[in-house]
């Protein structure tokens, strides 16, 4: 095992003071409705030193699996997902070289692409696997101090990429997300959950907890998908050693901007993923039925590279019974005899034109009251559409800031309170740069002022003439909202049949989220 891999900064003892203590993140991230980003509260985390190099020098000879993309295709009007990627298995060490183009360095498969015209992705990447011969390593990642105990890089996933790699839009079934920026940046584009009929939500790619949209949200075709034009799109550059919180049911689609990027995430388990984890049994049966069936247009690549097989429908209506179970053992230690309120709750919240949550009376009368502590030190990825009415003048920044930071160092806390004001007002500044560029280009792109199509009638003539496939039937049956009162439905019928069930044995490792290894 080579030093290399211990950051000579765990030697430092010296304790920093951080803005939030670990108590007061977690209840913040509880009382969070909306995606924020967190500042100065990672400086001392080894893993800041994780940068490629470094990872290159732990991990050595030992391959990984990288996703390769055409970056002329992130310029379609359609989304590049996974099933269309091609992918290699190389060392960090050939990734770099494969960069830097050095001529005459081992870049192993990567000498059969070209890097002016392709980008590469190592994404999803366990830190538990990647890491097992080396477990100190786990300790580098402390979302302790977020207030989660004993959650390190053990429940971690670690992402290497190049300018261009992206994750193509959708939203996570289970939890919410925390992501640290370790090197480069990574730009952001969020939705939220009440923008689901917007964002076209489709399940063909098929991955288990990933609801992918047919939307190319940075080249939106208007004419197809005419509902995008009302998404409330939230944007943020995350910098080196910002954290940022994605709530539950957030679409997001993320893509790097810098030549080299690496994060680290970890997904929050919350109560209400054991009613997802139904949810998600009923569309893997009903997907796996109607997909494997024999059919003219039944042949697309329609499992994502991360499901490791097509189950058979006894496997899924197992499956399926071990989640309902599960439920049920869960509402029953609970001393519930009836659905939980968070069953018909799940992604109803109503918000503003700001993204704002409105606030609903019954809930406010139950909850010790709490207000988000927004500033230098968390800042809240706000709605575009507000950014746009806002002018320039309302933000104070130096001139010479871009926003970016420029090195590991650059993240520490200040004891200056107006360079870490200069440092929150660039995050602003980046979020409305952003918002006014998508704006001018959504506006271009869409024909009439309310977002319809001036063919509208020749649309609809169209139509007439349109078969349906298989996947446009999927795309009804399994949409969340029927999947949400199917899950409704199924769980009332167990409460019927058995209103007090058996304590169970549920195998924990079934109701994981598959993004990590089970």
């Amino acid at each position: 095992m080579s030093d290399l891999c211990v950051p000579k900064a765990m030697a430092d003892t010296t304790e920093i003071n951080k803005p939030f203590s670990p108590e007061e993140t977690r209840r913040i991230v509880h009382h969070l409705q909306q995606p924020a980003v967190f500042l100065n509260m990672t400086c001392d985390w080894p893993v800041l030193h994780w940068t490629a190099e470094h990872l290159s020098s732990c991990l050595g000879d030992r391959l990984i699996r990288f996703r390769l993309g055409r970056k002329e295709k992130t310029k379609a009007p359609a989304p590049l997902f996974e099933t269309q990627c091609s992918y290699v298995e190389a060392s960090v060490a050939q990734f770099l070289s494969w960069t830097q183009g050095q001529s005459g360095t081992d870049v192993g498969p990567f000498s059969e692409y070209s890097y002016s015209e392709y980008w590469a992705y190592a994404d999803y990447k366990y830190i538990a696997m990647m890491f097992q011969d080396q477990p100190f390593m786990f300790e580098h990642v402390k979302w302790s101090e977020f207030g989660f105990e004993g959650r390190n890089g053990r429940e971690s996933t670690l992402w290497i990429g190049t300018e261009g790699a992206n994750t193509p839009c959708h939203l996570d079934s289970y939890g919410c997300n925390l992501v640290l920026q370790v090197q480069g940046r990574k730009r952001w584009h969020l939705f939220p959950p009440e923008d689901t009929a917007k964002l076209y939500p489709t399940r063909i790619p098929y991955e288990e907890s990933s609801v992918f949209s047919q939307v190319a949200v940075l080249h939106p075709d208007l004419r197809r998908f005419p509902a995008f034009h009302g998404a409330s799109e939230h944007i943020v550059t995350l910098q080196p050693g910002q954290v940022l919180y994605v709530p539950r049911h957030w679409w997001h689609y993320v893509e790097s901007v810098d030549p080299i990027t690496v994060s680290v995430n970890s997904w929050i388990e919350l109560e209400v993923d054991d009613i997802a984890r139904v949810g998600e049994a009923v569309t893997k049966t009903v997907v796996c039925a109607i997909k494997s069936a024999r059919s003219d247009d039944n042949t697309d690549n329609w499992l994502n590279p991360t499901e490791e097989e097509v189950t058979s429908h006894n496997d899924n209506m197992q499956y399926l019974n071990l989640a309902v179970r599960a439920w049920a053992q869960k509402q029953r230690s609970s001393c519930h005899s009836k659905l939980s309120p968070e069953l018909r709750d799940t992604c109803r919240v109503k918000r503003d034109s700001g993204g704002q949550i409105k606030k609903n009376s019954d809930r406010v009368r139950n909850c010790a009251p709490f207000s988000i502590p927004y500033g230098p030190h968390l800042i809240s990825v706000r709605c575009q559409e507000e950014l746009r009415r806002t002018t320039p003048e309302d933000v104070e920044v130096n001139s010479s800031s871009n926003g970016a930071v420029r090195s590991q160092e650059d993240c520490a806390v200040s004891s200056d309170p107006a360079q870490t004001t200069r440092f929150a007002a660039a995050v602003r500044l980046d979020q409305r740069t952003r918002g006014r560029n998508a704006g001018s280009t959504r506006c271009r792109e869409c024909d009439c002022a309310d977002g319809t199509s001036k063919n509208l009638s020749e649309d609809y003539k169209a139509s007439t003439h349109t078969t349906i496939t298989t996947n446009d039937l999927l795309d009804c049956l399994v949409h969340p909202d029927i999947i949400t009162r199917v899950t409704e439905l199924l769980l009332e019928k167990l409460l019927v049949r058995s209103p007090a069930p058996a304590a169970v044995d549920v195998p924990v490792g079934k109701m994981l989220n598959p993004r990590y290894p089970r």
